[in-house]
């Protein structure tokens, strides 16, 4: 993600911050904890022109609205306190998605919202020379036949990069590189899914989507719309209150259990399609991040279907 954005989506984060924590301080005590990412985030926000800032509000007031409507927890009786906290970017990294979570200690609760500006995907994973991403995906090392595979595909990248080239000095780097890179990957999820069947795909959804149930919620500007998506895999979101009624009930989604297909995006060289039993459907877009030659590249992992028991709202804005 380029500096702009990434900046973006921190000031959007501190939007939803700020919206949640004045809209529940009118009803019960609330408060945020600052810690670094809170700070970072408000660095960003205050980047912002005012006009930008009204729009994030007012994204942020639609989403906000829609979710006390799905989570009546968050405004139901008590006095207990309700913490807001920003979560570090690692949680991310260690399988946790949620950058914004909302808690009450009082009853042991808790639910996190992801929350995105103006994109869509999912996750952004590397393959490089070195990094084992069976490993890291699902807990199941690489076999020497993936490392055989990219061992000379790296091996070409590091001459080049001794050479101090750019990706567009490259020949070919669709057919020199992205193609033999996403065939070792392709075989490699193949051999793991015959040897170890349905865990892998389960598994494999587990770490694009992270351990925990969350709402993402999508600020699509352009269209003055905040989009809300349940990730309820798990039955912890859409819980009753006491008083309060949730007006929306959730479905449960079931986690894959098998890879329909695993093939290239018709009339692409970079773009591998996922598709899981369950309606579950993922593309792999692998694509070097930086101007300059460097011997890992990145994915742009997005959902491109979901099962129907994924609720999907539109909350529109003036």
């Amino acid at each position: 993600m380029s500096n702009k954005s990434n900046n973006q989506g921190r000031a959007y984060e501190f939007s939803y911050l700020i919206t949640l924590f004045d809209e529940i301080s009118k009803v019960r005590p609330a408060k945020i904890e600052k810690n670094s990412s809170y700070f970072a985030a408000e660095r960003a926000w205050n980047t912002l022109a005012d006009s930008e800032k009204t729009i994030y509000k007012v994204s942020a007031l639609a989403g906000v609205n829609t979710i006390f409507d799905l989570e009546p927890l968050i405004l139901d009786d008590g006095d207990d306190e309700l913490e807001l906290k920003i979560q570090s970017d690692d949680k991310g990294k260690e399988g946790d998605v949620r950058d914004v979570l909302i808690i009450r200690r009082g009853i042991e609760w808790e639910i996190g919202l992801s929350v995105k500006h103006n994109h869509f995907a999912v996750k952004h994973s590397r393959l490089s020379k070195n990094l084992d991403f069976g490993r890291k995906w699902y807990g199941i090392d690489c076999s020497e036949q993936y490392w055989k595979e990219i061992k000379p595909i790296f091996e070409y990248l590091d001459v080049e990069k001794q050479k101090d080239s750019k990706w567009s000095d490259l020949p070919n780097k669709e057919d020199d590189v992205y193609i033999p890179l996403l065939n070792a990957f392709k075989g490699e999820l193949e051999r793991q899914n015959h040897l170890f069947g349905k865990d892998i795909p389960k598994l494999m959804v587990e770490y694009l989507l992270g351990e925990f149930d969350f709402y993402k919620v999508i600020g699509i500007d352009n269209k003055r719309t905040t989009q809300i998506q349940s990730y309820n895999l798990r039955g912890t979101l859409n819980k009753q209150g006491n008083k309060k009624k949730r007006s929306i009930e959730l479905p449960i989604s079931t986690l894959p259990t098998r890879i329909v297909s695993l093939e290239y995006k018709p009339g692409s060289k970079n773009t591998l399609e996922l598709y899981l039993d369950g309606g579950w459907q993922f593309s792999f877009r692998i694509h070097n991040a930086s101007t300059k030659v460097e011997s890992s590249l990145k994915f742009d992992i997005q959902i491109i279907g979901m099962p129907t028991t994924i609720i999907s709202i539109d909350c529109r804005w003036k």
